[in-house]
Parts: structure tokens; C-alpha cells; sequence
């Protein structure tokens, strides 16, 4: 079938199978007549026990794991169970310490900011576990490294169309530039852009990785 077929079976949509196939959680067949993906019954119920699974919050390395048999289903539901338990009792914490701030009546520059941060650590030694900021406010977002790189890119490919334009428009003509120039710089932007390129593909592969670095808190 089709992905739109699938797409009204399961209700999720195509950008999210076609997600589930980069990371190597569905692998449906392809039409030898015409190369597209051709899914089947089995692709389907894969692809609602993924739903199913990043709905309760369970991170894909762990499903990967389960499609591998690396892990039994019960066994993964009781890890995923120690987390949830884990979590909740964090934010427990968190709702007690906010209610604390609440019922202070005072502002912020008034406040005990120390006494709380050494209560919070205190509960930290404890096991308690509060938002890693050093996570949460340096994590680049997509956007950014996709937008910075693809200004670039653009940049120098009209940098390299112009000086061929440049070249071909003045052929035979004392102003046109040299060939061994434009070819230099045609092949100077060309590096530019493999690196820029090749930067973005690292990039990437480190945010994808923060799906693997859930799993490691089990």
C-alpha cells in the first residue's frame, strides 16, 4: 500500500514515517517496477506499536532495542516505569518548592536565593533531579545551524554562477576574467560548500543523538 493508505490506518502523518524510516525503526519494501515504497500489513502494525510507544514517551533507541529483541517488552516497560515514577517525584519536588515560592510574598530580589539553591542540591545528593540548564539553555535549536548554512551555501553558489556568468559574458573580450582565476574561485567556493555541508550533516547527527542520551538515563 501506499503512504497515504498508511497514513489514514494509523493516523500519523508522513513526516513522521518518513522520520521513523531515517532512524531506522520501519524499513518497508520497495516497488521493483517503479522504486517507491510499497508497505505492507506487517509495516502497519510496526508502525502503530511505534506510535503506541512514543506516545507513553519511551525513547526511540529503546524501541530499537525492542525491534532488535535486545529487550522484552516487559522488561522495557519496567525501566520505562522506574523513569515515569522517577520523573513524577521530581516534579512533585519541584511543585512543593514553587508553592514554598508562592506562600514567601516576597519578590524576587528579597529572596532567599541561596537558602533554596542549597536545598535544591541537597535534594539532588538525595536523588532528586531538577532541569540541567546547562542542557536546556545551550542546546541549539534546528533552525539556527540549518538557516546559517544554507546562507552560506546560497552565497557562494551565486558568488560561483556570477563569475561564470562573468566569464562566458565577456569570452574573447580583454575585460573577461582569466580562466585559471574563475577556476580557481569556482573551485574555492565549491570547497566552502562541501565543508559548510559536511558541518551541517555533523550537526544534525548530534542532535539526533539526544535520543540515545534519553535512553542512557534508564
Amino acid at each position: 500500500m501506499k503512504i497515504r493508505e498508511v497514513e489514514r490506518l494509523v493516523g500519523v502523518s508522513r513526516v513522521n514515517i518518513r522520520f521513523y524510516e531515517r532512524e531506522r525503526l520501519l524499513a518497508p519494501a520497495r516497488n521493483s517496477a517503479n522504486g517507491y515504497r510499497d508497505y505492507s500489513e506487517a509495516d502497519v502494525e510496526r508502525l502503530k506499536g511505534i506510535k503506541l510507544l512514543r506516545k507513553l514517551d519511551v525513547p526511540m533507541e529503546e524501541i530499537r532495542r525492542l525491534q532488535s529483541g535486545a529487550l522484552t517488552l516487559g522488561d522495557a516497560m519496567e525501566r520505562h516505569l522506574v523513569q515515569l515514577r522517577r520523573s513524577q517525584a521530581n516534579l512533585e519536588t519541584m511543585q512543593a518548592i514553587c508553592a514554598q515560592l508562592r506562600e514567601s510574598r516576597c519578590g524576587l530580589d528579597e529572596l532567599d536565593v541561596d537558602g533554596y539553591l542549597r536545598a535544591m542540591e541537597e535534594r539532588e545528593r538525595g536523588g532528586a533531579s531538577f532541569v540541567n540548564i546547562k542542557k536546556r539553555d545551550t542546546a541549539s535549536s534546528w533552525l539556527a545551524p540549518v538557516a546559517v548554512a544554507l546562507f552560506i551555501v546560497a552565497l557562494m553558489a551565486g558568488f560561483v554562477a556570477l563569475m561564470i556568468w562573468v566569464y562566458v559574458a565577456g569570452d574573447g573580450a580583454d575585460s573577461a576574467p582569466p580562466l585559471g582565476l574563475v577556476a580557481a574561485f569556482v573551485a574555492l567556493s565549491a570547497m566552502v560548500i562541501v565543508g559548510v555541508l559536511a558541518a551541517l550533516i555533523q550537526r544534525i547527527r548530534e542532535l539526533r543523538r539526544g535520543e540515545e542520551r534519553e535512553a542512557d538515563i534508564y
